[in-house]
């Protein structure tokens, strides 16, 4: 029997990633006794910065989208998103460019722009197919906020039922088990705007030839805005831990777990690798749900998720990344840029059928330097930029081949030369890489994927693990869980393991579903519901 919430029922969550960071500060704001540890020695997971050449450089997510999210979350403990950073809109939501093609794309915040720029781009029809695209994106979007990214752990037969007729005449209208690919060839007949909006099966760590169709929901996800943070993504995951730390949260880093004590059948402690034991009632794990699965915490919680570990065919999309301060000329970037090679097809087989780095893969290109309210870069000065190719997560597995990254290393720079972009690398200290045996060594039990599970058919979304575990007083928070990764979702599934918390210590109703309340009519007039 769980504690009375009187007792100040003792609370350990384990990792602050921006799922372990709102965890933590919504637990502590419902009363709770709450310490979070994290083995780095820092916040933010994934959320992370690195230096390079003497400035700080953002290494994992870019882009801030669904600012919604976060206004709820920060309301629900009496503050507000602007007190914590300060925010500013893109008008461009991404620069796209096509070896060979010597035009380029901009995508816009803006309806109109954005129809305008692909009209010009493409042709007016394919203007009037984008907008048939974008609407279709909103009823995607609008149909499942509720019955998958505000729920608990869906199920078939409840989203069946949550979605009631309506919603599932709108997901009939996909195709009955469509791919996102399937589904773009009939909103768009160039190949590059198929190729533009596929590429949003990435951002779950998928390919766009297997991920469903509802994916198209990002474009709409998008198109309701996309922010830059001043000091960078780092600097919310450091602000949340900041306001943890104020309202309670005993904050510990250089700290990691070596395993989750069970006793009598329900989570009794974490044991640190030091050999110290912080008593707990319940505990909610921040990490890659998978490394539960392996033993990585200890055997009693190797069960906790129901199923065996994931094969590495199973995982999301790793990367090879360039965090880079360098000189540019040439190509006039903006702050998110995207570069295409011709055979997008290839890419996706050599990651996840070849199991190597792709041959002729897109590369992003982050210019943290430019964007709204940065002054312009002046010429002949250095600027950081963060790029990064596709990667298979096979980081725990044989190493890849110097030789080998050293070739896509080279391949991507010439995409970008081959784009017009030229970057002066005058140093080895102006660029630091990361590849995906980097990312498992950061993130145990991941294979370095860095979106958990991949999300490969309409059957995904019930194979993610949710908030509760077969462990009571255990639960799961991250992106490997539901409902998925990305800042806003990781930030989502904080809040349904906190919500999910109290409803095991408040009530022995252990089947009882939980949904988040609030939707898209109960959004600040201020904000809008983004990716």
């Amino acid at each position: 029997m769980a504690r009375s919430m009187a007792d100040r029922s003792r609370v350990v969550v384990v990792g602050a990633g921006i799922g372990g960071l709102v965890s933590a500060l919504l637990a502590a704001g419902r009363g709770l006794d709450v310490t979070l540890v994290e083995a780095g020695d820092r916040p933010g997971g994934k959320m992370r910065a690195v230096e390079v050449d003497g400035v700080s450089i953002d290494a994992g997510p870019t882009v801030f989208t669904m600012r919604w999210v976060f206004e709820q979350i920060l309301d629900a403990v009496g503050t507000s998103l602007d007190a914590l950073v300060t925010t500013r809109p893109l008008d461009v939501l991404a620069r796209h460019a096509w070896r060979g093609d010597p035009a380029t794309l901009d995508l816009h915040a803006d309806a109109a722009a954005a129809t305008d720029a692909i009209a010009r781009f493409a042709s007016p029809a394919e203007a009037r197919r984008f907008a048939a695209f974008r609407e279709q994106a909103r009823r995607v979007y609008a149909t499942l906020e509720g019955p998958h990214i505000r729920s608990g752990r869906p199920t078939l037969a409840r989203m069946a039922t949550d979605l009631g007729p309506a919603g599932l005449a709108t997901l009939s209208g996909l195709g009955p088990f469509a791919s996102l690919w399937r589904a773009l060839g009939r909103h768009f007949h160039d190949p590059r705007l198929r190729q533009l909006f596929g590429r949003y099966a990435t951002y779950c760590g998928t390919s766009p030839w297997q991920a469903p169709a509802t994916l198209m929901l990002v474009a709409h996800v998008e198109m309701q805005g996309v922010w830059s943070i001043d000091g960078g993504m780092a600097a919310l995951a450091t602000q949340l831990a900041t306001l943890a730390g104020s309202r309670g949260v005993r904050l510990r880093w250089g700290t990691p777990v070596a395993r989750i004590v069970v006793e009598r059948g329900q989570t009794a402690a974490v044991e640190l690798a030091g050999g110290e034991r912080l008593p707990a009632d319940a505990v909610i794990f921040n990490g890659d749900a998978d490394a539960l699965a392996q033993g990585l915490l200890g055997p009693a919680v190797r069960d906790a998720t129901r199923r065996a570990p994931l094969r590495p065919a199973a995982r999301s999309l790793s990367a090879l990344t360039l965090a880079m301060h360098v000189r540019t000329d040439g190509f006039a970037l903006d702050r998110h840029n995207v570069f295409f090679d011709a055979d997008y097809a290839g890419e996706f087989d050599d990651v996840f059928r070849g199991r190597r780095l792709p041959r002729r893969g897109t590369v992003y290109v982050c210019a943290q330097d430019r964007g709204a309210g940065a002054a312009a870069v002046p010429p002949g000065a250095r600027e950081r930029l963060l790029a990064l190719v596709n990667a298979p997560a096979d980081g725990d597995r044989a190493p890849l081949d110097a030789s080998e990254i050293d070739s896509c290393e080279q391949r991507s720079l010439t995409l970008l030369r081959d784009c017009g972009l030229r970057l002066d690398i005058a140093s080895p200290a102006q660029v630091l890489r990361r590849t995906p045996a980097d990312f498992h060594r950061l993130f145990p039990g991941s294979g370095g994927a860095l979106y958990g599970p991949a999300g490969h058919g309409w059957m995904s979304v019930f194979r993610r693990s949710g908030a509760a575990t077969a462990i009571p007083g255990l639960f799961l928070a991250g992106g490997s869980v539901h409902p998925g990764p990305g800042v806003p979702m990781a930030a989502m599934s904080g809040r349904l393991a906190v919500a999910t918390l109290m409803e095991h210590l408040g009530s022995t109703r252990r089947s009882h579903p939980v949904r988040i309340s609030g939707g898209m009519s109960t959004r600040s007039a201020t904000t809008g519901a983004t990716r």
